[in-house]
């Protein structure tokens, strides 16, 4: 598969503006309500990606940023538990439709390829506990996701290679850098060709075993 690059600095640029755009479009749906976690005004804003994908060269590829907290189950995460594996991150809210309807194509892939070391790790951004909880529950997500209602995961990528949209996808590397992003909904063949890729490096297999090998 080849890899689709562009120059750092146009690159940097790009993605600070779009995530400038997303974090303002998805806090323009929540101000009225409160900021609360649980609040529940809501209304169903969001930045739509075209599903187009970047891969990055081994290289190329940024590290990416400390990233610790909560599950929505309450349970400590933290991207650093997954390092050795190769890491799927996605961020989805329960208002975003195109969250829904990529949700069996996450889960598919996560089967797939969990036992040659794939791990995902959703991230939920700017929503309801409430909401979200029964999203998971009632999409029979298979895997956890870090509760992020005030947005700061997609804050701590801005100077990497941030999600600008809703949703996006990450691909870590066992290194825990980012080699690949999805901006908007993902499909099959887009995500497997991904994760595949990042899987065969380093002579694949599977990871090294830690606390995320239950996840």
């Amino acid at each position: 598969m080849p890899w689709k690059t562009t120059p750092a600095r146009v690159r940097s640029a790009a993605a600070a503006a779009a995530l400038l755009l997303l974090l303002t479009g998805c806090a323009g749906g929540f101000g009225a309500g409160g900021s609360g976690a649980d609040s529940g005004s809501q209304d169903n804003r969001y930045i739509e990606g075209d599903g187009s994908s970047t891969s990055f060269a081994p290289d190329e590829r940024s590290p990416a940023p400390e990233v610790s907290g909560e599950t929505l189950e309450g349970d400590p995460v933290d991207l650093a538990d997954y390092r050795g594996h190769v890491l799927v991150v996605n961020f989805w809210a329960s208002w975003c439709g195109p969250c829904r309807s990529e949700t069996p194509v996450l889960n598919e892939v996560y089967a797939e390829h969990k036992d040659d070391g794939l791990r995902f790790l959703g991230v939920n951004i700017k929503d309801n506990s409430t909401a979200a909880a029964a999203f998971q529950e009632n999409q029979e997500v298979a895997y956890p996701s870090l509760f992020d209602q005030p947005g700061a995961v997609p804050q701590a990528f801005r100077d990497t290679v941030p999600p600008a949209a809703i949703p996006s996808t990450l691909v870590l590397d066992r290194q825990g850098r980012i080699a690949a992003r999805v901006i908007g909904e993902t499909g099959y063949n887009e995500l497997t060709g991904l994760v595949e890729t990042v899987l065969a490096e380093d002579g694949g297999g599977a990871g090294s075993g830690d606390s995320a090998d239950s996840a």
